[in-house]
């Protein structure tokens, strides 16, 4: 059972349907002939598609290859002249798009401190603001529309990281300037991401090409992905019952152990997410034991070449040691009805064979 949705979600089959459709049209999009304009009419409805579903106009939605290069695109394309400001605890794509960003601290629970980025704000010159909607390893939302409007106040650009909010909570552009998404996130093919434009900001492309993409993206679109992308867009919505039970597997937990912690729990969260920590366990020793119980969950993010790294997240919330005895369960969109009870069964038995071979 993977409870690592956070790292990739389960293939939707709307979007299933649409990636082999797409594949059926041979054409070019950036061809003139009968083919081609078949596949530009397929691209452009995608277009249309996130449009609507994230409040933007079509001809500022860019396609990408994911996430990363949304976000990198954001960054590196919208950043000339402007000093960056990024969230501690922003995604790698993020915090290695812009090396020299100023980090602005977090509070406990994970949320951004909004009293340094005012103060960050008006220490004067233009910036760029860079904000995750969610946190992939704790699912803590960020005030978005607060940061917003302090970035309005000072003329700032806001861009939003919304990889891990898209389908699961409410999310529009809204008084961002862009916002990035990625399409194996919501439950699309991997290979396909977009970033959604504010009317007037147009990025300085990071791969130039052949004019594609009105000139801010170079390369012919993987219309098969791109079309799974737009369905999978179209179809994921919020689904309450992951908070419960996520809510159920924590309560199990906490009275399982009372020494475990949930890093994130008292602020607003993914409803499928949740961190646990295990004080004195390594992450990575919980990972591989539920893992051979058939279990999988994560530590930290999906994004290390495989490796269990230090949490840059958890060590910005204050967590301290604590930081390298954190997992993280995500509940995909398709989470079997049991999942919390299979979770807590697999969790506890861990939990106890850990202990006893550390004794």
């Amino acid at each position: 059972m993977s409870l690592d949705a956070n790292a990739t979600e389960p293939l939707r089959p709307e979007a299933r349907a649409a990636v082999l459709a797409a594949l059926d049209l041979p054409g070019n999009p950036s061809s003139v002939h009968a083919e081609g304009r078949a596949a530009r009419r397929l691209l452009e409805d995608c277009r249309a598609t996130l449009a609507r579903r994230f409040g933007a106009r079509p001809q500022d939605v860019v396609f990408t290859a994911g996430g990363t290069e949304a976000n990198a695109l954001a960054v590196q394309g919208l950043s000339a002249g402007r000093r960056v400001l990024a969230g501690a605890t922003e995604h790698p794509a993020v915090l290695r798009a812009a090396p020299g960003a100023t980090l602005l601290p977090v509070l406990g629970d994970g949320t951004i401190d909004l009293s340094a980025l005012a103060a960050a704000l008006a220490q004067g010159g233009p910036a760029l603001v860079c904000l995750m909607a969610a946190n992939n390893e704790t699912g803590v939302l960020h005030p978005i529309a607060e940061a917003a409007a302090l970035c309005r106040a000072h003329g700032a650009l806001l861009h939003v990281d919304a990889v891990q909010a898209a389908g699961r909570v409410p999310t529009l552009l809204g008084d961002a300037d862009s916002l990035a998404i990625s399409g194996h996130k919501m439950g699309g093919p991997k290979g396909a991401g977009a970033l959604v434009l504010r009317a007037g900001r147009d990025p300085v492309a990071v791969i130039a090409g052949g004019g594609q993409e009105r000139g801010r993206r170079g390369g012919t679109e993987p219309l098969p992905a791109i079309a799974g992308l737009a369905a999978a867009a179209a179809a994921a919505q919020p689904d309450p019952r992951l908070g419960v039970q996520r809510d159920a597997i924590e309560s199990a937990i906490a009275a399982l152990a009372p020494e475990a912690r949930f890093p994130g729990a008292t602020a607003p969260r993914l409803a499928n997410t949740s961190a646990i920590t295990l004080p004195g366990i390594p992450a990575e020793t919980q990972v591989i034991a539920l893992d051979l119980a058939g279990i999988r969950v994560s530590a930290g993010a999906a994004c290390s070449s495989g490796k269990v790294a230090e949490s840059h997240v958890l060590a910005a919330m204050g967590l301290g040691a604590d930081a390298a005895c954190t997992i993280r369960v995500s509940l995909p969109w398709n989470a079997p009805e049991d999942a919390a009870a299979r979770f807590i069964a697999g969790w506890a038995s861990m939990r106890e064979r850990v202990r006893r071979q550390a004794a």
